[in-house]
């Protein structure tokens, strides 16, 4: 008996289906006139609390706005400082300093090799209109 009242007073949160099998539940006709009216009673003040809550925040988003107009800060400042402190933070970092170095290095000798073709090729046209 014992187990199978356990089955009714199980204290684990409700489940997918479960959820779903709530919230297509029909408790209407269980309820009094009473709760019914209490109930939609906290739901007219609920809606009323978040009407109010929205309007709070958006008179709050507003004055930011407005704060931050009169610091200079912008859309385009933001995110110029943004970009500023982030390639700074690339360059700084390790990876960068390495692939840095090894490019450089990279790039040092291509430029000594091309110079070494152009003055390959420049001595076989020389030696081309001397012949």
């Amino acid at each position: 008996m014992e187990a199978q009242a356990q089955g009714l007073l199980e204290t684990e949160p409700l489940q997918g289906r479960d959820d779903d099998a709530v919230a297509s539940a029909d408790f209407s006709s269980m309820l009094s006139e009473e709760e019914k009216e209490e109930l939609k009673a906290e739901l007219v003040q609920l809606e009323d609390e978040i009407t109010t809550l929205r309007q709070v925040l958006s008179a709050k988003e507003r004055h930011l706005v407005e704060i931050k107009q009169k610091l200079g800060m912008n859309l385009m400042n933001e995110l110029k400082q943004n970009f500023s402190k982030s390639w700074h933070d690339m360059q700084t970092s390790t990876a960068y300093k390495k692939t840095h170095e090894t490019l450089s290095h990279a790039g040092q000798k291509a430029t000594a090799a091309f110079s070494n073709v152009g003055t390959a090729i420049s001595k076989k046209f020389g030696d081309m209109r001397r012949k």
